[in-house]
């Protein structure tokens, strides 16, 4: 299947009709089984677009299905909890712990700040049974309910990277999941996303700024609108459009680290999150799975760093002033994609958001 970006579908967003970008759909189970035709599909899907959706609907998913429920429950609980039992440890590394509303850029650029509070969970403390997690989801339900979850996310994942490997035709310790070992310490973080309504966090703190992603994979469950992307390629402009969420599917994003191990074959999806509805709030969860610390690669810019090193700076990046973030590299936040489009070809102020339901148009 060859996706198609002309003639796309459209839905009504700021007063004007945005694409609604086509992905294609890869079937959990085939994959597991390494069925050439699925290989194929998500190799292909890899090096084309850098995204896909993920069905999980059959048998082999449905408990990553299950998992993603008793998750969702249990963000409710937190978030809803006092923000000083939220913030209990505050943000303990940059990938774990508790970051509330405002600590990044927003959605659309400078003058604006992100519109939500996240949770990151590390997979390696939920491995060695201390995970440091606020009080309101201590509980050993609560932890059983984590664990699961990582787990899930964590053989999802290491299935995709197995059937890269193959389609790669790499053997031995060049497949890439012999540098996603369980036992390496790693930067791999379960995020639980909250996304306030506007009048909550004012029309300053909208969204989430586009970037691609620090991780090899990322595995991102939401059935609410919100997720845009930028399609790749050369073939015109290519502005910023929605992805309609399936249910019982995850989208899947290439991140920069697996770009970089695939000597920059594979494209890295750039994206960011926007307001669909701003009256609603808005809950997301992804697993960030990353290369262990000490993994080499070579960056978008020619240089060799670890994978812990890539990490760091570019999660600093993000949380620079925009200021700052305009005179680092630009291969930083977009992981060096390259860009076609304009963001927002005729930008509307985030007041101007209309509430209305979802009704797309061929």
């Amino acid at each position: 299947m060859v996706v198609s970006l002309e003639n796309p579908e459209t839905v009504e967003w700021q007063g004007r009709q945005v694409p609604v970008w086509p992905m294609r759909t890869i079937d959990y189970s085939l994959l597991l089984s390494q069925d050439p035709g699925e290989v194929q599909k998500v190799l292909d899907a890899c090096l084309e677009e850098g995204y896909f959706q993920l069905d999980l609907n059959s048998i082999d998913g449905r408990r990553m299905l299950e998992d993603r429920e008793a998750l969702l429950q249990l963000m409710h609980r937190f978030f809803a909890a006092p923000l000083e039992a939220k913030n209990e440890y505050g943000l303990i590394d940059s990938h774990l712990g508790y970051e509330p509303v405002g600590n990044r850029t927003g959605a659309f650029g400078p003058g604006t700040k992100d519109g939500y509070e996240m949770l990151k969970v590390s997979r390696d403390e939920i491995q060695q049974g201390s995970p440091r997690v606020p009080s309101p989801i201590k509980g050993s339900a609560e932890l059983r309910t984590l664990e699961h979850a990582i787990a899930s996310c964590n053989t999802i994942t290491k299935v995709i990277l197995s059937a890269l490997s193959t389609g790669m035709a790499l053997q031995g310790a060049a497949r890439f999941e012999n540098a996603h070992r369980n036992d390496r310490p790693s930067t791999t973080t379960l995020s639980m996303m909250h996304y306030l309504p506007a009048e909550v966090t004012g029309q300053h703190r909208i969204g989430h700024q586009k970037h691609t992603d620090i991780s090899s994979l990322t595995l991102l469950f939401s059935d609410q609108w919100g997720l845009q992307i930028r399609p790749p390629g050369e073939c015109g402009a290519r502005e910023m459009g929605f992805v309609a969420p399936k249910p019982g599917c995850a989208f899947v994003h290439v991140g920069d680290s697996l770009r970089f191990a695939s000597g920059m074959r594979f494209q890295s999806c750039i994206h960011r999150v926007v307001p669909f509805d701003p009256a609603e709030h808005r809950y997301s969860i992804a697993y960030f799975l990353r290369a262990e610390d000490d993994t080499m690669f070579r960056d978008s810019e020619g240089r060799w760093v670890t994978a812990k090193e890539w990490h760091d700076e570019k999660f600093k990046a993000f949380t620079d002033p925009p200021v700052w973030q305009a005179m680092a590299p630009k291969s930083m936040i977009l992981g060096g994609m390259k860009e076609d489009g304009a963001d927002d070809p005729e930008p509307v102020p985030a007041a101007a958001f209309a509430n209305k339901e979802t009704a797309v148009s061929a």
